[in-house]
């Protein structure tokens, strides 16, 4: 996907320019929102300053300056720019840039080329640009909206720093719109409350923001816009969501983290922000149902239950109406008393059966259906705990090799509380009864 004030067509003299073209930042200085990558402490600051340029990887959302940046680090550095697109260049196209690029450093021009959407790539095609990083034909600048750690090789990410470009503030479209004005020659035709909104829609997306406001001043008319009036000639820009991408796993961390966290406000936020951009709410409640064996436990006998009828009643209802009841169990789950005793006793259970895979339970716990098996032991000594007077007997269950461990250490909140007094009953019964004192 092209970037914030990327490549446009040559026009002719009397052609119109795009406001984006128009408002093409002419130096680094000039790009608005990537302190944290530019500024003179930043990575990209660092080393303009110490004259070494290393090939990058600028990983951002769509509008944010990615094209922009690469194409002035060019221009700061003295390098040739090229500029293609892993959507249409195959590897015959790829080879051609190569050579070129040999060709011009054997003229004693180097090349800063720039691969918009390089994640598209696949890993052959990857693997073809590492000796030409590493013989210094090319200067690498990849641009990826994707996480790089899951779409690039290890082998490319060895060579090239991951630089992180934010999504723009409101305070930065504001900043991007004052200079739209500027060059507009006139203010937006909007009242303060239309304005806001107009900031809003861009989303975070620089690109956005200028078409907005282009289509804005084209508008014929006396007097400020409304909202109201805005928002009928504007058509919203649809959410920022891929539900196989980043975002889709983003999102479901922060609403599995503001439940855990308990606060459930953030938590329907987050989920009306999946299914606002079209997250299967068959997903959100398996996930939901997980929070609650994860995050809630046994600390809520209810948890679980509330989530498989959520679940359930959605499917009983379909969408909306049945996203409601999805809604409701976010919510309980966030006021939830919290534990995640079983979860860590179940994983510290399995890491341990791993490594005692072939150890035998004690015999004394063994059938002994035939009378070999009794006669080897199976089955003798063991107390049924039914014909204890309180239905304890304190025997060991574990294989006799291994010493005693300790899984399950309830919290001291919601039910788990009455489970922590059990464990230690049982505890001190069993040192009793096994004759050790109790810690």
């Amino acid at each position: 996907m092209p970037d914030l004030f990327d490549t446009i067509e040559p026009q002719g003299h009397d052609a119109p320019r795009p406001l984006a073209d128009r408002l093409r930042p002419t130096s680094l200085g000039d790009v608005i929102g990537q302190e944290q990558v530019l500024g003179p402490d930043a990575p990209l600051g660092a080393m303009l300053a110490a004259g070494s340029l290393s090939s990058l990887i600028l990983w951002g959302p769509p509008g944010v300056g990615k094209t922009t940046i690469a194409r002035l680090l060019a221009g700061q550095t003295d390098l040739h720019f090229e500029q293609i697109s892993a959507i249409f260049t195959g590897v015959p196209e790829l080879r051609k840039v190569f050579e070129a690029a040999r060709f011009r450093r054997k003229q004693g021009k180097g090349t800063l080329l720039f691969v918009d959407e390089i994640h598209r790539f696949n890993k052959t095609q990857q693997d073809g640009f590492l000796p030409y990083m590493e013989d210094g034909t090319i200067l690498l600048v990849g641009a990826t909206t994707e996480n790089p750690s899951f779409e690039l090789n290890t082998a490319l990410l060895s060579r090239a720093q991951v630089l992180i470009l934010n999504r723009l503030a409101l305070s930065d479209l504001e900043r991007l719109a004052q200079r739209a004005e500027k060059e507009l020659g006139r203010p937006l035709p909007l009242d303060s409350g239309a304005r806001d909104a107009l900031i809003e829609m861009a989303d975070g997306d620089g690109r956005a923001l200028l078409n907005l406001i282009e289509q804005v001043a084209a508008w014929r008319g006396t007097g400020k816009l409304t909202v109201e009036t805005l928002t009928t000639r504007l058509m919203k820009r649809a959410t920022k969501y891929d539900k196989s991408g980043d975002e889709h796993y983003n999102l479901i961390s922060a609403l599995h983290k503001s439940v855990r966290g308990s606060d459930p406000d953030a938590a329907l936020y987050w989920l009306a922000r999946m299914l606002a951009g079209g997250e299967d709410p068959r997903f959100l409640a398996r996930r939901i149902t997980r929070m609650a064996v994860e995050d809630v436990g046994l600390a809520d006998q209810q948890a679980q239950s509330i989530c498989l009828q959520a679940w359930e009643t959605f499917e009983r209802l379909g969408s909306p109406e049945g996203e409601l009841a999805l809604a409701q169990a976010v919510t309980y789950l966030a006021l939830a008393p919290k534990s995640n005793a079983g979860y860590a006793a179940y994983k510290a259970a399995m890491d341990a059966a791993r490594k005692t895979g072939s150890e035998p339970p004690p015999r004394h716990i063994l059938n002994a259906p035939t009378r070999l098996m009794k006669e080897q032991g199976f089955g003798a000594g063991y107390a049924y705990d039914h014909d204890q007077e309180d239905a304890f007997s304190g025997q060991n269950y574990f294989p006799e090799t291994m010493k005693r461990p300790v899984y399950y250490v309830p919290v001291d909140r919601g039910f788990e509380r009455d489970l922590k007094k059990r464990v230690e009953f049982f505890a001190g019964l069993r040192a009793k009864r096994q004759g050790n004192k109790v810690d």
